[in-house]
């Protein structure tokens, strides 16, 4: 609460500033070393970044070992993957931080706070049937490619976050391609799902391109054995036609859980004892809100309408902005990229571009107040005609 900095002098708040960069760093490396998620784009759940900087704090800035550190990242994984940060952070955080205000055992509780909404810690199959970039599952995709030696399909070798070297980004591979599943008549969330996504490297990437995952498939298969099952591919090679797509998806889909749950399980080395399994976290609606990047293309559009926006001296906006209900503490939505206090801060209403979203997203927008665009070229219409027109005659 600001009542608490009431009575601090300005030297103590100064050395406490530096004493949070310091930690926050600590904690985004402790990620980035342990989970492979080494970039903001596949960052999940910032929310629980403070816990864990008090948490460390606390510690005297330095965890007692690698057991304390993976509870630690334990806890952190869970926490994004159930929503813990998408509500009432507050509330929450409040909760979290008294759990650690006695060192001793807190990372139990905190995990045991998670246990009292979610019911059990383990995933499902059909945890993995959100879509798009957004989807709370997808950082988790990212981590398992990065620390469970996944292997490249062209050279073979480990994408391990230490071989690639630190902020080195993998690419975003569809298994099947776009192309070919519009064209059997499949829509975006069936295209985009977390089931259909893997990561390799660029060269990789583009010598695949839009082929056809029964025809190359097999041949990755016998220039690298092992390679496609590092990424859970099913290996019944009749799941690879796109008839069987859908069948493909749900076998990928047991995969991907089993794989998640030995991953989690090791991070806690079987300390924590699971308790009865509680139900998806579909059925708990906190399933994938609709909207987000479904993929390269779009997100190019955003940064590159981001930085034009920069360039005219405007705010930049907030990519993957999240709508939440204020009443259900749920996402309504993913805004590809929205400037919540107006590319006037404070004095035009909220504004937001979506690319290629659907209807249930853009109603969303208009029902939390936004100015929403499609077209980025009438976004930026509008941003001459008005924002900037408004500064001038300001001045």
């Amino acid at each position: 609460m600001f009542s608490a900095l009431e009575d601090v002098q300005t030297q103590p708040f100064m050395a406490g500033l530096a004493q949070a960069e310091r930690s926050v760093d600590a904690v985004l490396n402790m990620i980035a070393g342990r989970l492979g998620l080494d970039d903001s784009w596949v960052l999940g759940g910032p929310g629980a970044i403070p816990v864990m900087t008090r948490y460390l704090v606390s510690r005297g800035g330095h965890l007692a070992d690698y057991a304390e550190r993976d509870k630690l990242m334990y806890w952190y994984i869970h926490s994004f993957l159930w929503g813990r940060y998408a509500g009432s952070t507050e509330t929450v955080l409040n909760q979290d931080l008294e759990a650690i205000e006695n060192v001793e055992d807190g990372l139990d509780r905190l995990i045991q706070l998670l246990r009292r909404t979610r019911g059990d810690l383990k995933l499902h199959p059909d945890d993995f049937l959100g879509w798009s970039r957004s989807a709370r599952l997808y950082p988790l995709l990212y981590m398992l490619t990065r620390t469970n030696h996944s292997r490249d399909w062209g050279n073979g070798l480990e994408l391990s976050h230490h071989f690639l070297g630190y902020m080195n980004r993998l690419e975003l591979h569809h298994v099947f391609p776009k192309a070919l599943l519009y064209q059997a008549g499949y829509f975006r969330p069936d295209v985009n799902a977390i089931a259909n996504f893997t990561f390799l490297t660029k060269d990789t990437n583009l010598l695949v391109s839009d082929r056809d995952p029964a025809e190359y498939l097999p041949e990755y298969a016998a220039r690298h054995p092992g390679a496609l099952e590092s990424h859970w591919i099913p290996m019944d090679r009749s799941l690879w036609r796109v008839e069987r797509y859908q069948d493909f998806l749900a076998a990928r889909r047991e995969l991907l859980a089993e794989a998640a749950n030995r991953a989690l399980d090791s991070l806690v080395a079987g300390q924590v004892p699971e308790q009865a399994a509680g139900p998806s976290v579909l059925e708990r609606s906190l399933a994938a809100a609709p909207g987000g990047h479904a993929g390269e293309d779009e997100e190019r559009v955003i940064q590159e309408c981001n930085a034009w926006v920069v360039g005219l001296g405007l705010p930049e906006g907030e990519q993957l902005y999240e709508l939440i209900d204020a009443e259900s503490g749920q996402r309504a939505a993913v805004l590809d990229l929205a400037w919540p206090s107006g590319l006037q801060e404070g004095l035009s209403s909220p504004v937001a571009l979506l690319v290629d979203e659907d209807r249930e997203v853009e109603d969303a927008a208009n029902r939390f107040g936004y100015r929403y665009f499609t077209d980025t070229g009438a976004f930026k219409e509008y941003v001459r005609r008005e924002v900037l027109a408004e500064e001038l005659s300001a001045v």
